[in-house]
């Protein structure tokens, strides 16, 4: 029964068979292949590109205005009614996050309110995602903060009492929040500016340098600096904000320093708020599938506790600090003070390309589950443009949000429809009705930024993750948190960048080798020292590296080679050339059979080089006195010469290659050729080929014949040379 069905299985299998003449590099380019002639010129070319025509013309608009694309088919009654759903409940969830937001932007809240409604309109008709939701987001706001506050510190702002007493300056509050607005601006535009450039010069791939590890160990350091600026607030103790290097440090020191003044009262009511959003986040992470929407609780807690702090008027009786005064209306169009620009370019393009790299990977996210595609360089384009043209109406640099856009994910949103209607429920409030939040405590709105970031601390579980699967990753997680916790966000973040690009340059300097054997039965090649059925052939070391060949790991493949296949040419060469020196030693003495013998280390094979009338005298019989051999016999010991005529480089791991690593194989293919072994290559892909082409490789020595599409055509090859005589008589 078992025979039948493994005989069964055999003839379901399906089989490979070729038969065919073994191939050389020569063979498929004077036979097999012929290069397609390009025959238009450049000329021809630029033109092709830039040739205007109606469908090119309508694809460029489509690409900009991604919203032409789906709002002339939007099906009303499948997605109005969720698209309104959950507009409202996000618009409810962006109102309260703009005001604490804005607190880390180190701005007064009602520009947090006016960056939760021009951007969102802006993005529903450039962005290509349908669900994540623009505005406010803790980490960019924190960096701006941190650039405000270092542009336009408190003490810049302290002035004496008008009335000329002996009193101590006092902080004008007004005029350093008018700076902090100006800087927050100017910075805005600036990152504006260069989003949309990036985008336009299609730069959408920079994302791709913010690796996953990196972005999660920057983020959760980013949390710490915000719990750690919002424990002031949540204390309602009076401390500087600081800002660069250690200001985390710093500004934990401060507050402990001055814990003794504690605002009782300001205390309380925060941890109730705590209390009460991590229950409601629990429960609608607990009950998410079977709540129609989720529990609003950021909007119940900033109504309920402006309503507790207007009634029982906690600002004048208990010393609470709440928002204050809320213009009403939006402002006119302004332009940004550009003299400041030129302290703030390396602070944008951080800003830039964090708040991109935010964006795009949740929109990556929601586009995968969703079967739909979204283009990075147009996400670029609109962050651009949401940036630039919102500056100009006071509002600082945004991006997407996770715990936002989840929220508008699972209530049912299905465009950007739900974001539109999100942002006229902030412009509500600013027109009309701004002023009634004018009592919120401040520790309520620190409340709502600290339970927001607990999915950012959840992210410490990537440690004894990383630690079982990556340890670079976990080494690029871990100095990302480290330096972004200590030097800052900016300077934290280039630090990661670095290090990132360091563990790639150690990636390839310390790549995977080793010597490949065959299978048998099967036209693979494995590591023999990881898989028992790979066999080695007889004289034949193939060896294969998992990288390519450049400036920076030639030397370190060169001595790889030399180490895995044990062949190391300048042993052979000494060798041999203490061998010739012996045999002419030899040739030159008197007659008496004198017998040199060059024994090799850890090798019980002795080659022997006879004098020529010892090799007469032993045809004709005539050995001489045995006893005395140990009188006439002179032993030389020496590495054993190699029983490896030829060497095969597999090269399908190898995407390119330099001219510093051309020289450098070119180099070793002499070497082993001086000690008559032969190096071949073995799996080029076409574009290496034309790139060895194009350094000129194939020169000397080096021929096309010794390259080979295939690792078994260069064995067959091989096998059918033999081994090479590489002894000098």
């Amino acid at each position: 029964m078992e025979q039948e069905e493994a005989a069964a299985r055999e003839d379901s299998q399906l089989m490979y068979r070729i038969e065919r003449p073994v191939y050389d590099e020569a063979l498929v380019r004077s036979q097999l292949l012929k290069r397609k002639e390009n025959s238009t010129t450049l000329r021809q070319r630029l033109t092709q590109q830039f040739r205007c025509s109606s469908e090119k013309a309508k694809a460029a608009v489509f690409s900009f205005l991604p919203i032409l694309t789906w709002l002339p088919s939007y099906p009303v009654k499948q997605y109005l009614f969720s698209d309104v759903v959950s507009g409202l409940s996000t618009g409810v969830v962006q109102l309260p996050q703009g005001l604490a937001y804005a607190m880390l932007a180190a701005v007064p809240p009602v520009y947090g309110l006016y960056s939760s409604f021009y951007p969102v309109l802006l993005y529903t008709f450039f962005g290509t995602s349908r669900h994540i939701s623009i505005g406010t987001f803790a980490v960019i706001s924190l960096m701006i903060g941190g650039v405000a506050v270092r542009e336009a510190p408190d003490d810049m702002f302290y002035v004496l009492p008008a009335n000329g007493s002996n009193a101590s300056a006092v902080l004008d509050v007004a005029a350093r929040d008018a700076r902090r607005v100006q800087v927050a601006v100017v910075l805005t535009t600036l990152v504006g500016i260069i989003q949309l450039v990036l985008g336009i010069l299609r730069f959408g791939f920079v994302a791709i340098y913010l690796t996953e590890p990196l972005v999660r160990g920057f983020t959760t350091a980013a949390a710490v600096h915000v719990v750690v600026s919002q424990l002031k607030y949540l204390l309602g103790v009076k401390t500087a904000r600081f800002s660069g290097p250690l200001s985390a440090i710093y500004s934990l020191k401060a507050v402990l320093t001055d814990i003794t003044s504690t605002n009782v009262t300001t205390l309380i009511l925060g941890l109730a708020c705590l209390v009460f959003l991590y229950v409601t986040k629990d429960l609608n992470e607990r009950f998410k599938k079977k709540l129609p929407v989720p529990i609003p609780g950021e909007i119940i807690v900033v109504i309920v506790s402006t309503g507790v702090s207007y009634g029982m008027s906690l600002s004048g009786d208990y010393k609470v600090d709440v928002v204050g005064e809320i213009p009403t209306g939006l402002l006119p169009p302004a332009v940004p003070d550009f003299s400041l620009l030129p302290r703030l370019v390396t602070d944008s393009f951080a800003v830039a390309i964090v708040g991109f790299s935010m964006g795009i990977s949740l929109a990556k996210t929601f586009a995968l589950k969703y079967s739909y595609s979204v283009d990075g360089n147009q996400e670029l384009i609109a962050l651009g443009l949401c940036n630039f043209f919102s500056s100009f109406f006071q509002t600082f640099a945004i991006t997407c949000s996770m715990s936002r856009s989840l929220v508008q994910e699972s209530t049912g949103g299905k465009t950007q429809i739900a974001g539109l209607l999100s942002s006229l429920v902030v412009l509500l409030v600013v027109v009309a009705i701004g002023f009634v939040f004018q009592p919120l405590p401040q520790t309520a709105l620190a409340a709502i930024i600290m339970v927001n970031l607990l999915g950012m601390f959840k992210q410490f579980r990537d440690i004894p993750l990383l630690w079982r699967t990556s340890r670079i990753e976990l080494a690029i997680w871990l100095v990302a948190f480290v330096a972004s916790v200590l030097l800052g966000l900016d300077y934290g973040l280039l630090v990661a960048l670095a290090f990132t690009i360091l563990t790639v340059i150690y990636r390839t300097q310390s790549p995977k080798s080793g010597v490949l054997g065959h299978v048998p039965g099967t036209g693979l090649y494995c590591d023999v020292d990881d898989y028992e059925e790979a066999a080695e052939y007889e004289g034949i070391k193939i060896f294969h590296s998992n990288s390519s060949i450049y400036f920076a790991n030639s030397d370190l493949y060169v001595n790889a080679l030399k180490e895995k296949t044990g062949v190391n040419p300048e042993l052979l060469q000494s060798a041999r050339k203490a061998i010739q020196k012996q045999k002419k030693k030899a040739n030159g003495s008197h007659n008496s059979p004198r017998r040199i013998c060059a024994k090799y280390k850890e090798q019980s094979v002795t080659h022997e080089v006879l004098s020529i009338n010892h090799m007469a005298g032993e045809q004709n019989g005539q050995l001489g006195d045995r006893h005395s051999e140990s009188d006439l016999e002179e032993a030389v010991f020496l590495e054993p010469l190699s029983t490896v005529h030829s060497i095969i480089l597999d090269w399908t791991a190898a995407n390119f290659i330099d001219s510093v690593g051309a020289k450098a194989i070119k180099q070793v293919i002499k070497e082993y050729a001086a000690v008559d072994v032969q190096v071949v290559l073995a799996g080029c892909s076409r574009s290496l080929l034309s790139e060895l082409d194009t350094l000129q490789f194939f020169t000397g020595i080096m021929t096309p014949e010794m390259v080979f599409p295939t690792v078994h055509d260069a064995v067959l090859r091989c096998q059918q040379t033999g081994p090479v005589s590489y002894c000098n008589q």
